[in-house]
């Protein structure tokens, strides 16, 4: 016999976890203080934007950006493909609601490319460039 159970029907509240963390100075490489909303915001689309997907064992293997493989790749290949591989790493994070605003430029065998991501606590201007080589 398979046992019924009955679930009381009760309200929830969802409830978002907040943003405070630790303030990292990226020229010195350090710790300084604490951080919130936006701030905090900024720091987390760096972070993704700047870890290798599958390469560190901490990170789950939804966290961070595959970018290593386009190295070699044409121009434009590699202008949509970027366009995809931000958004679908940084839309991994709840807080962040879309991304678009995508323009590209190159420069010898680098792309960069810029762009609006905007999240539930404003919106991040932000840029990265990516080395291909070509």
């Amino acid at each position: 016999m398979i046992p019924q159970t009955t679930i009381p029907e009760q309200g929830f509240e969802i409830i978002q976890e907040p943003t405070y963390t630790y303030r990292l100075e990226n020229t010195n490489n350090r710790i300084i203080g604490y951080t919130d909303n936006l701030e905090a915001m900024k720091q987390a689309i760096y972070k993704i934007l700047f870890t290798e997907r599958y390469e560190y064992l901490i990170y789950s293997w939804n966290y961070g950006i595959e970018l290593g493989d386009l190295f070699g790749k044409p121009k434009p290949f590699v202008y949509p493909e970027l366009k995809r591989r931000i958004t679908e790493a940084l839309m991994q994070d709840d807080r962040i609601t879309g991304v678009d605003n995508f323009s590209f430029s190159s420069r010898k065998g680098d792309v960069t490319v810029s762009f609006t991501v905007h999240t539930a606590f404003g919106d991040v201007e932000a840029k990265r460039t990516v080395n291909i080589g070509v």
